[in-house]
C-alpha cells in the first residue's frame, strides 16, 4: 500500500480497527453492552440455587431408591431366615400320628361316591 491508500483508511490504516472508533477501555463506542462478557455473573446466584436444588433432588432419589431396595430385601423369600430349622421340623413331625381308629368313622361321614371312576387328568369320560 502506498501513502494515498493509507490516507483513505480510517485511523491511518491501523490493523484490526476495521474503521471502528476505539475507546480507552478496549471496547468500541458502537458496542451495545461493554460488559457482555461478564453477563453470565448476573444470574450466578440463581444458577447456584438451581444446581443446589438438583443435587438435593438427586440425593432424595438415591435415598428413595435405597429404601425401596431395603423393602424389597425384606419381602424376598430367604430360606435361612424364613424356613423353620431342622429341630423345629422334627418337633412338628413327632407331634403327628397315624391312627386307624378314626378311618372308618371318616368313611361313614363322607359324602363322596365310592363307586366313582378314578380321576385321570386329560381323560374325558
Amino acid at each position: 500500500m502506498n501513502g494515498p491508500d493509507l490516507a483513505k483508511m480510517p485511523l491511518g490504516g491501523a490493523p484490526g480497527t476495521d474503521g471502528k472508533d476505539s475507546v480507552a477501555n478496549g471496547h468500541t463506542e458502537n458496542e451495545s453492552n461493554p460488559f457482555a462478557e461478564y453477563m453470565w455473573m448476573e444470574n450466578e446466584e440463581e444458577y447456584n440455587q438451581q444446581v443446589q436444588e438438583e443435587l438435593l433432588e438427586q440425593e432424595f432419589l438415591e435415598r428413595c431408591f435405597q429404601e425401596m431396595l431395603d423393602e424389597e430385601d425384606q419381602d424376598w423369600f430367604i430360606p435361612e431366615r424364613d424356613l423353620p430349622s431342622v429341630g423345629q421340623i422334627q418337633q412338628q413331625l413327632n407331634g403327628l400320628s397315624v391312627s386307624n381308629g378314626n378311618g372308618e368313622e371318616i368313611l361313614r361321614k363322607s359324602i363322596l361316591n365310592p363307586e366313582a371312576k378314578e380321576f385321570v387328568p386329560g381323560v374325558k369320560y
